[in-house]
């Protein structure tokens, strides 16, 4: 698996999406964006299962979704097998999911939290690894089954 980080929104996160890419950039981060390219109206499914196929399937490390309050695309994103998706507004929040639920795609509404927290978030989810932990193993295998 490579460094690669999916990256994806709806309209209502396409500007957080911006902000974000270019944070990216800053960090030093690779990463695929997946669309949409623009503000205008759109369905979340569809991009939201791309980025959660790209992070299933190996393509990319981990996934970054964003659309108004990061609900939806958390939902779509967690239909797809292997996807551990956890939608995150706080800093205890991101360090704990990838710590305890090995997360493997963040999402976050973009009419929740402004791009300052939300950097700092991803940077977070980034950096933290999993902890490998015996218990947070198994509960995750249980989620799996």
């Amino acid at each position: 698996m490579n460094d690669m980080i999916a990256i994806g929104c709806d309209h209502g996160g396409y500007e957080l999406k911006q902000d974000i890419m270019k944070f990216l950039e800053k960090s030093g981060y690779e990463y695929k964006d997946f669309g949409t390219y623009s503000a205008e109206s759109c369905d979340y499914p569809d991009y939201a299962k791309q980025v959660a196929y790209a992070v299933a399937d190996g393509e990319c490390e981990k996934g970054i979704l964003i659309c108004g309050t990061g609900i939806g695309v958390s939902i779509a994103a967690n239909k797809v097998k292997g996807i551990r998706a956890a939608l995150v507004h706080d800093c205890f929040s991101a360090k704990a999911t990838r710590e305890h639920n090995d997360a493997n795609v963040l999402t976050m509404g973009a009419r929740v939290i402004g791009p300052g927290l939300a950097e700092e978030i991803v940077k977070i989810f980034l950096e933290t690894p999993f902890s490998n932990d015996e218990r947070h193993i198994r509960r995750i295998s249980k989620i799996e089954d």
